[in-house]
């Protein structure tokens, strides 16, 4: 069983930093693909930036240049360096992995979320 669990989140500044990690267990396969969300308030969920085991990445235009995300493989860990943090970020962030057995099955797992609060 798959396990992903996110950490790191907290109130902060507007203009200040933060960094979230999400840490995956269990069984997961070499091609997998890490995406942080964040769901605000009374609105959509929205994708913020992907990582592919392969080292491809991908950030919303809301974030480029402010967040960046990383992974480290041989922990099966991906972390959001989150940067000039505005009182719009403000949102629940969640972690998703995403992989195929060996079979070509997709399955993806959720993480449960960690809160991100940009206030003075």
């Amino acid at each position: 069983q798959v396990q992903v669990v996110e950490s790191g989140g907290g109130l902060v500044q507007p203009g200040g930093s933060l960094r979230l990690s999400c840490a995956a267990s269990g069984t997961i396969f070499s091609d997998n693909t890490m995406t942080w969300y964040r769901q605000a308030p009374g609105k959509a969920r929205e994708m913020i930036a992907s990582t592919h085991s392969g080292g491809l990445t991908n950030y919303a235009d809301s974030v480029k240049g402010r967040f960046i995300i990383s992974r480290d493989n041989a922990k099966n860990a991906m972390y959001l360096q989150m940067n000039s943090l505005k009182p719009e970020d403000t949102a629940i962030y969640s972690c998703r992995l995403y992989h195929r057995s060996t079979r070509g099955i997709p399955y993806e797992y959720w993480g449960q979320g960690t809160q991100v609060t940009v206030s003075s």
